[in-house]
């Protein structure tokens, strides 16, 4: 049975794109995922993340889904909240993929109510949406993995591209690198790479 997992990378940071992953692996395979010691990428190095995604990617199919901040910002003006449009991203993955079998990591408060949304949807699938997949289910866990690589080099792109900007630390609003460096804009200069309709960016348009 071909069973595809999917997590995603990037829902709170007020920097950067959104990820969501897809891995689609046989389950004959799960115990090759195992013995490579895919595990949850909460709990892995950036390095050894790095290395399993590359070993994950010749032994499985990978998709992934990026929504850009400037993305995000559209249609959360027209009324989509987060878990929607990570719910599109998750729609997009299975259509392509055409799996078996599919486990979420469910973006719903409700991961039943997400299931069923995904069947009545799809049709003929099996569908599990959990919270805490990714530390369950060794496909799921392989999608966290390959989630957070590729925000992870998107965000060294937008350093990169962006290097006299400054600092702008890691990108979550907790961070004080990050409000330091949303604070030396003006709300109307802020570049694409902010998500303009965080709580964090909307209180200082407001002053």
């Amino acid at each position: 049975m071909k069973v595809l997992g999917i997590d995603e990378a990037g829902r709170g940071p007020v920097i950067g794109p959104l990820v969501v992953a897809g891995v689609m692996i046989p389950e004959r395979k799960f115990s090759i995922l195992r013995k490579m010691g895919i595990r949850d990428s909460k709990k892995l190095t950036p390095e050894r993340r790095k290395f399993l995604a590359r070993k994950i990617r010749r032994i499985s199919r990978v998709f992934t889904v990026k929504i850009s901040a400037s993305d995000i910002d559209r249609m959360r003006e027209k009324g989509f909240n987060l878990n929607e449009i990570e719910k599109i991203a998750i729609k997009r993955i299975i259509a392509e993929a055409q799996p078996e079998s599919v486990i979420i990591d469910s973006v719903d408060v409700k991961p039943e109510r997400l299931a069923e949304e995904i069947r009545s949807h799809f049709g003929d699938i099996e569908v599990k949406a959990e919270h805490g997949a990714d530390a369950k289910y060794y496909p799921v866990a392989a999608a966290s993995i390959i989630a957070k690589v590729e925000r992870d080099l998107e965000i060294e792109r937008i350093q990169k591209l962006n290097r006299k900007l400054g600092d702008m630390g890691s990108g979550y609003p907790s961070d004080p690198r990050t409000r330091a460096f949303l604070e030396s804009f003006r709300y109307d200069e802020l570049p694409d790479f902010v998500r303009k309709s965080w709580a964090t960016v909307q209180k200082r348009r407001k002053n």
